[in-house]
């Protein structure tokens, strides 16, 4: 499976870089993870958004929309663009948790996109993937996936965002891929909100990954800081920052 990575920042898009999206394909299909600000124009570079298979949320906030921000540009997309042939675009899935069900309710347009809420089993299949979910420390609902590809048994974590808990450990253990909420440097450990590169390596070297990228990386600082900070704690693992449009073989 590939992973590309649409936007990465966190909070507000910067520098010609949107906020977090990536793109999830395996034979022929296409799953996009979380939708940040500014990631439908990047999409477009790779993907026809007509031809998106499903969206899969990790949360939704009140106050900003980091993750969700073209959320409603997509399904606005597939509700006026057509392809060649004049068609619309199938009913999109979009996999997400109803515990916030004022916006849980949005997912669902009619003809345009359907809401299927993850959060009330174990895991669910989502084309070749199976996902299963581990509710992370934010101040809304929010949910970390573990994807896995079911023909290959490949891994992919996807931490969200997040604070620091110990359960991260035994969910990502021997992920072939962790993408992990960098946000903070060291110094600031045990946020209640996200993690700072030391803790998200700690994760990838007690879970025994092979390759950490730390991503929904701050605007501020510097980055190789963040690079050394989470190397010093996985000294094992490949440890690579968020870029925009890098594609990742899993």
């Amino acid at each position: 499976m590939k992973l590309t990575v649409l936007g990465f920042y966190g909070g507000y898009p910067t520098n010609d870089i949107g906020t977090s999206s990536y793109l999830l394909e395996s034979d022929g299909y296409h799953l996009l993870l979380d939708v940040g600000s500014y990631s439908l124009l990047t999409l477009e570079k790779h993907l026809d958004p007509l031809d998106l298979d499903a969206v899969l949320l990790s949360h939704y906030h009140h106050d900003h929309h980091d993750h969700i921000a073209d959320l409603g540009v997509l399904q606005f997309t597939r509700k006026l663009k057509k392809d060649e042939q004049g068609n619309r675009p199938h009913t999109l899935p979009i996999y997400c948790q109803d515990e916030d069900s004022y916006h849980y309710e949005d997912m669902t347009l009619d003809n345009v996109s359907q809401g299927i809420k993850y959060n009330h089993s174990e895991s669910i299949d989502i084309g070749p993937f199976k996902v299963s979910h581990m509710k992370t420390l934010h101040p809304v609902p929010c949910y970390a996936f573990r994807i896995e590809e079911k023909k290959t048994g490949k891994v992919l974590v996807y931490t969200a965002d997040s604070g620091f808990l110990e359960k991260f450990i035994p969910f990502s253990t021997e992920a072939d891929l962790l993408v992990a909420d960098s946000n903070l440097y060291k110094g600031m450990e045990n946020h209640t909100v996200h993690m700072t590169a030391k803790e998200c390596g700690m994760i990838a070297h007690k879970a025994q990954v092979k390759t950490l990228l730390l991503s929904h990386l701050p605007q501020t600082g510097e980055w190789e800081q963040l690079l050394e900070q989470a190397r010093d704690e996985a000294p094992d693992t490949t440890v690579l920052l968020a870029e925009k449009e890098l594609e990742l073989i899993i």
